[in-house]
């Protein structure tokens, strides 16, 4: 089959990987984009784009006609699923083949058989592939889950039938809470994938995810490419991937790998494929679900196999056999890949949105590898999900790639929208993840270290932040006029001694600073007159017999500026002392917006009275459902949205009038 032309019918970090191998291998590449991603990275990077129109994915990326018909309209001859939106639908497999082209993916019926969880779930079972215990039919009524959840026995485990990425899934307590999470959940698994149905499973405490990445071409053949462990885990999404599992005794290894294998093999299929497992501790693996489709986290098997999977994805629809045997399939040394998203850790890892206006990726090189959809100035918008990008580290030992990791992430700085970098690194150092003590409730269990609570800035930082902030003005004065006399930092005044004094604030924090002055940096006095250099503060100690200097990040992005400290980049603007009166009179006992998004539930009325913990608007922002909850028990005074309105971070949504 010739292919010269491909389409990627996706966005964000996917589309421009796939992008850049299909132009390394001649071939002309056609992005599809919708109305408010007419300037995206993956759009910049394309030979062509066509635009969807629409800003959510159901009136863009979602939309199989138009999808065809730009790729007809384009001249291409394939098309890329790429992950997330129609990457595991049968109807668009067979729009494309029906169309006469070539879906870079596999049949449309070994989709229907794996892309829904409850079909693929039966046949592992008349296969004799161990599961976990569920029900996986067909009726959807909240009496057959509570049937279904009750003889499993709670805690059970809502899943969107053909989703993936934790959308449409909610972990269910006790019986009181499942009518709610089940109707959370269809609305989600509706919204992202078109489908609402759902499954039920015993939620497994304490087990591991391992998946194995699977390939099989036309002609018969299929391989494993090793396993991968995805456990670390947030809303039940994978933030930390690695390969090849830690632990994993050879045995284990191949009997994972061949049921991964034979399961590929029973429903005929072809392409790139993820089977994933629960493990438990005692090396009991249960079939989970099959991803028929290439996975976020496929760059750490490129990086102990040596191959690139989206290339093999265009030779193998191209009609090529696999180039390699099972036996000749390379494990080279260890990788470790961390998710970077838009998010707020400290708020229950919600969604952000906002412009990127500092973004500066890890300097590629040996072991080090950075994919990414966006660059700086991209806005992140609340229509999509929120990951901006992957930094994948590999190293000839699981130590080596961790330690390498934690390097890139320290040269990986991101300002304008908050993310969970700093969450990565506190994972990435954690002893329990040194010593690769690993399972899907590692997050949970260490919460307190790896989510503290923010602590109030010490003085060194403002002192920082301060001798930054009057030297990267002077800078941007200087390079403007650079013989005027306002360039000068002196603080000259007539008659009186020279001196300057900043009114700045950072995280809704203000303070007034002398800049040069001394102040403790982790317990070591800093001389005054911190130099910047470029886009580092030098900060000098003061010790009996020698200095020391240390390089903090300190970049400015127009009235902002962006200093490192321990680890965490914060946003340091001036302060208006009249502004903040203003703001602390704003009105008390309103609820508001935590990120833009659109209001899907309104569920009270105005003038009703409500408990505590009780939720009052759904607000839907990339793919996600966000309950906003009374804070505590009182009346809805006055309602401010109404459903289906979008609205901003911060605006009003409900007045509530407490009790006390």
């Amino acid at each position: 089959m010739t292919i010269t032309t491909l389409l990627v019918a996706n966005r964000g970090e996917i589309a421009c990987r796939v992008m850049r191998t299909a132009k390394a291998l001649g071939l002309k590449t056609v992005a599809v984009h919708s109305a408010i991603d007419a300037n995206a990275r993956h759009v910049r990077e394309a030979d062509l784009a066509v635009n969807l129109g629409g800003a959510k994915p159901a009136e863009s990326y979602l939309l199989v006609d138009k999808l065809i018909e730009a790729a007809r309209a384009s001249g291409a001859q394939a098309i890329h699923p790429g992950y997330g939106f129609l990457s595991e639908n049968a109807g668009f497999a067979r729009a494309i083949e029906d169309a006469g082209l070539i879906f870079l993916g596999p049949p449309a019926s070994a989709i229907d058989a794996m892309g829904s969880k409850s079909a693929a779930k039966a046949l592992m079972e008349e296969a004799g592939v161990p599961l976990v215990p569920g029900y996986h039919g067909e009726a959807q009524d909240i009496e057959t889950f509570r049937a279904a959840a009750k003889r499993i026995g709670y805690p059970v485990l809502l899943k969107a039938a053909a989703g993936g990425g934790g959308k449409g899934m909610k972990v269910v307590e006790r019986e009181s809470e499942l009518a709610e999470a089940l109707a959370s959940a269809q609305r989600e698994a509706q919204a992202a994938f078109g489908d609402s149905r759902m499954l039920v499973e015993k939620y497994v405490l304490k087990p591991r995810h391992v998946e194995i990445q699977v390939f099989a071409d036309r002609h018969g053949n299929c391989l494993y490419l090793f396993e991968r462990d995805c456990s670390i885990q947030r809303r039940h999404q994978k933030v930390v991937e690695e390969a090849p599992a830690p632990g994993l005794t050879p045995e284990l290894r191949r009997a994972m790998g061949e049921a991964a294998v034979k399961a590929a093999q029973a429903i005929g299929y072809v392409g790139a494929g993820t089977v994933e497992f629960l493990l438990d501790e005692r090396g009991d693996f249960f079939f989970m679900e099959m991803n028929t489709r290439l996975q976020v986290e496929h760059p750490v098997t490129e990086a102990i196999t040596g191959l690139d999977l989206v290339a093999w994805q265009i030779r193998v629809a191209r009609g090529e056999p696999l180039p390699i045997t099972q036996e000749q399939v390379p494990l080279n040394g260890h990788a470790i890949e961390v998710r970077l998203y838009a998010e707020d850790p400290d708020n229950d890892f919600l969604p952000a949105t906002g412009t990127l206006a500092l973004y500066r990726e890890a300097a590629a090189g040996a072991g080090r590898r950075s994919d990414s959809g966006v660059a700086e100035g991209d806005v992140v918008s609340p229509f999509y999900d929120p990951m901006l990008g992957k930094l994948i580290a590999w190293g000839e030992s699981r130590e080596e790639a961790r330690l390498r990791l934690l390097a890139m992430l320290d040269d990986t700085l991101v300002g304008g929208v908050k993310t969970n970098l700093a969450f990565l690194r506190r994972v990435l150092a954690h002893p329990a993840f040194a010593a690769a003590e690993l399972d899907t409730g590692f997050i949970p269990r260490h919460q307190d270290v790896l989510l503290p609570l923010p602590g109030e800035l010490p003085d060194a930082f403002w002192q920082a932040a301060a001798d930054a902030f009057i030297q990267s003005e002077a800078e941007q004065r200087r390079s403007d006029d650079p013989h005027s006399p306002w360039s000068a930092r002196s603080g000259w005044r007539a008659g009186v001694a020279a001196e300057t004094e900043l009114h700045l604030v950072c995280n809704g924090v203000g303070r007034k600073v002398r800049p040069g002055g001394n102040a403790q940096l982790q317990g070591e006095t800093l001389t005054c007159g911190s130099q910047l250099a470029g886009d580092a503060l030098i900060a000098s100690k003061l010790a009996p017999t020698t200095a020391v200097q240390r390089r903090l990040h300190a970049i400015r992005r127009g009235d902002t500026l962006y200093l490192e400290w321990n680890g965490e980049l914060h946003a340091i603007t001036r302060f208006d002392p009249i502004a903040e009166v203003e703001a602390s009179h704003s009105h008390h006992g309103g609820l508001t917006a935590p990120m833009n998004g659109s209001i899907v539930r309104v569920l009270v009325e105005a003038g009703q009275r409500v408990e505590a913990g009780t939720a009052l608007v759904v607000l839907e922002a990339m793919k996600m459902e966000h309950s906003i909850r009374a804070p505590q028990a009182g009346t809805v005074k006055a309602l401010y949205c109404v459903e289906g309105e979008l609205v901003s971070e911060g605006t009003a949504l409900v007045e509530l009038e407490s009790e006390s």
